[in-house]
């Protein structure tokens, strides 16, 4: 019988989720005879069925746009804000889900759509989910489309930065994306020649940034570039945040436990302020003029590069076919030049993390890139 299936994208917007819908749409119609609905506004649009037809007249032309046709949102199922309260949905999901007489929903999205997908997943909905994100911090697939056209994109702006750096003998910190995971401005920074590279997963030390900048000096060289994750954090703030959720772990009341969640959470909304003092202090210890810039959400926006192009219609193309095989439950991973079907129950709750033996560390500091520790 003739299968039927859904699609939708969720969290936040990057380069290639149109690619993706269209891989699978289209593979899912031309090679095995499938129709396919779309879902729009993630999963709020499951809630309140939602839904336009992707056919493939709509799907042409959409490989080159950035953004999602089917729009998104970082509506959870289980705490859907509705009517000024926060409701649990997952049941209207599955009536939604019935009513449209889904074989199977194809989620698109990073690591909070993985957990959601597992919710449905455990409702008894047929569930696959394909991994984008710029960060590239979803756990189990080699690399998220997304990833390499906002390398791209944060590259060209370190490249660019360079020649007003050097006209002005200025240091520039440029903030990346990525607040728990360093691979986007690892990356970039590399690529751009970064003179220091700032990532989460390495707490950097204040005094040791300011020392390379002035051996930098000293050797004649008046400018400084400084790629920093927006979640990069010193040594003193990394131990803060370790102890307050050492304390939410083994607190002996409900009181304690709030104490140091909202303990976490002031020092997070702070935390976005935490590039904009480390130029100032920078400024201060050096002598030197330095100058911010914020990429934020120029980072997510424009036509994909080719390679998320391939990427999103590799995958997209494959969870088709795993549909046709009657594979659910799964994210459909990228895994060399091929795929693998990941159970969700394995990646779901979980962050690919830069390592600090990774080899994008080691090749940045043997060309002298400082991490600041």
């Amino acid at each position: 019988m003739k299968k039927n299936i859904g699609i939708l994208t969720s969290g936040g917007d990057c380069q290639g989720l149109n690619a993706a819908i269209r891989g699978v749409g289209k593979a899912a119609q031309d090679e095995f005879g499938m129709s396919v609905t779309g879902f729009c506004d993630g999963f709020r649009g499951l809630v309140l069925n939602k839904t336009m037809e992707l056919d493939n007249a709509l799907l042409s032309g959409i490989l080159t746009r950035g953004g999602t046709i089917l729009g998104t949102s970082r509506d959870k199922p289980h705490k859907m804000p509705m009517g000024g309260k926060s409701l649990d949905m997952v049941d209207t999901i599955v009536e939604t889900y019935e009513k449209n007489r889904l074989d199977a929903l194809v989620c698109i999205g990073g690591g909070g759509t993985q957990k959601n997908a597992l919710r449905l997943k455990n409702a008894g909905l047929n569930i696959l989910t394909l991994p984008k994100t710029i960060d590239n911090d979803i756990f189990g697939t080699d690399v998220s489309f997304g990833f390499d056209t906002a390398v791209g994109i944060a590259t060209e702006a370190i490249d660019r930065l360079h020649s007003t750096a050097m006209s002005h003998n200025r240091i520039i910190v440029v903030e990346i994306m990525g607040h728990r995971a360093g691979w986007l401005a690892l990356a970039a920074g590399i690529a751009g020649g970064a003179d220091v590279v700032l990532i989460p997963e390495i707490p950097y030390d204040v005094d040791k940034v300011t020392e390379s900048i002035k051996e930098r000096t000293s050797a004649g060289k008046q400018f400084s570039i400084i790629a920093v994750a927006e979640g990069a954090m010193s040594v003193e703030q990394a131990a803060y945040v370790t102890a307050l959720a050492d304390k939410k772990k083994t607190a002996n009341t409900a009181e304690e436990k709030k104490a140091a969640s909202q303990a976490l959470k002031d020092f997070h909304a702070d935390h976005v302020n935490s590039t904009l003092r480390l130029t100032r202090q920078l400024e201060e210890t050096t002598g030197q003029e330095s100058r911010l810039t914020i990429l934020g959400h120029l980072q997510r926006g424009g036509s994909p590069s080719a390679t998320d192009r391939v990427l999103a219609t590799r995958l997209g193309t494959a969870c088709a076919r795993l549909i046709n095989e009657g594979e659910t439950g799964v994210l459909v991973a990228a895994r060399g030049d091929g795929v693998e079907p990941m159970p969700l129950e394995a990646i779901a709750g979980k962050k690919k993390l830069v390592q600090l033996d990774h080899p994008w560390v080691s090749c940045a500091r043997r060309v002298g890139t400082s991490f600041g520790d």
